[in-house]
């Protein structure tokens, strides 16, 4: 299983602040296009995720045990 963890908006937006899902070997593009399936109101494009705290590329493949984050944009002044 992969452990998925919203912040901030898209914890508000899933209702939850994590859950698991079954996506081992498959990439993060995947589990992308699976999240904003299930959760259409997702923030497009500026939302970035991290697995295992390192920021991934879509064409990561995604391991069993590991841990993603979902990071939206931020801002601050």
């Amino acid at each position: 299983m992969i452990t998925l963890c919203y912040f901030a908006g898209l914890k508000e937006q899933t209702g939850v602040s994590e859950e698991q899902v079954d996506m081992a070997g498959q990439t993060v593009d995947d589990l992308w296009q699976w999240a904003t399936t299930k959760y259409p109101d997702f923030l497009s494009g500026a939302t970035r995720l991290a697995v295992n705290e390192e920021y991934a590329l879509p064409t990561d493949v995604l391991e069993r045990g590991d841990v993603v984050a979902f990071i939206p944009p931020v801002s601050g002044g």
